[in-house]
């Protein structure tokens, strides 16, 4: 299993997202590590991110959404 290169706190940073939501996110995919410095193996790292991606984009439509709604 190789390894992405990326901590846990890479990914906090680069999502602007806090260690805590990253934390939450490996434990809602069974993803273990350890602290913030962990190095996640790529499979996981792909995993959280898409999550991420996922949540994120859920978001982005529900606020378009909203905005449609004010307009009517």
């Amino acid at each position: 299993m190789g390894f992405a290169d990326l901590s846990i706190n890479d990914i906090a940073a680069e999502y602007n997202l806090s260690v805590e939501t990253v934390y939450s996110l490996c434990d809602q995919l069974n993803v273990g590590y350890k602290d913030q410095q962990t190095l996640l193996a790529l499979e996981d790292a792909k995993a959280v991110i898409s999550l991420i991606l996922s949540q994120q984009s859920g978001l982005n439509i529900q606020t378009q959404d909203s905005s449609l709604k004010k307009n009517l």
